[in-house]
């Protein structure tokens, strides 16, 4: 895994031990980016369930202008840690380490909007795509035009249409589905 664009280009990312994370694909990631190019430069960038930050890291490295990266797990916040520091880019990062829907109560209480949000949760439990999404639909951090991206396994069903969130793009890489959100 390695940082593709930007700033910190070619760097290698480490990856937390074991089976609990499962870090994007180069592949996928170009992708990703390709799509979210034209809005990336000054982004505030959300990274939930953010496992060694390679999505985060990539945004930075390309332009945003801050990132928040949020994991409940401790041996993946520090290997983030250490990402952030080999790329030189842990002055524009918050490290959060906790429940990614706890966090995001708090980032709304902060009065926190992010132009894009990332959000990857284990393929192994299909309930918190659930939560996560409905908690999303009701917080107020997606900014006005910002664009929320949800990875998720080919099988898992996800709405295209929440109350204030709908589904406008879908992109497909192997067992990975890419769904992009927005506003309504």
């Amino acid at each position: 895994m390695r940082v593709i664009a930007g700033s910190a280009k070619g760097r290698r990312l480490q990856a937390p031990a074991g089976m609990d994370t499962r870090p994007i694909t180069d592949r996928i990631k170009e992708s990703l980016f390709n799509i979210l190019a034209p809005d990336i430069e000054g982004a505030d960038f959300l990274d939930l369930f953010a496992g060694s930050g390679g999505v985060g890291i990539e945004a930075l490295s390309r332009g945003a202008r801050q990132a928040v990266f949020v994991d409940n797990s401790r041996k993946a916040a520090a290997v983030l840690a250490a990402n952030l520091k080999h790329c030189d880019l842990e002055q524009h990062a918050d490290l959060r380490l906790d429940d990614a829907i706890r966090a995001i109560k708090k980032l709304e209480r902060e009065g926190r909007q992010f132009d894009i949000i990332y959000v990857d949760p284990p393929f192994t439990n299909a309930a918190i795509f659930s939560e996560v999404m409905a908690v999303l639909d009701r917080a107020d951090i997606l900014a006005s035009m910002g664009k929320m991206v949800i990875r998720s396994h080919r099988k898992m069903d996800m709405p295209e249409k929440l109350t204030q969130l709908e589904r406008y793009r879908l992109k497909e890489y192997g067992e990975s589905v890419l769904h992009f959100y927005r506003k309504i």
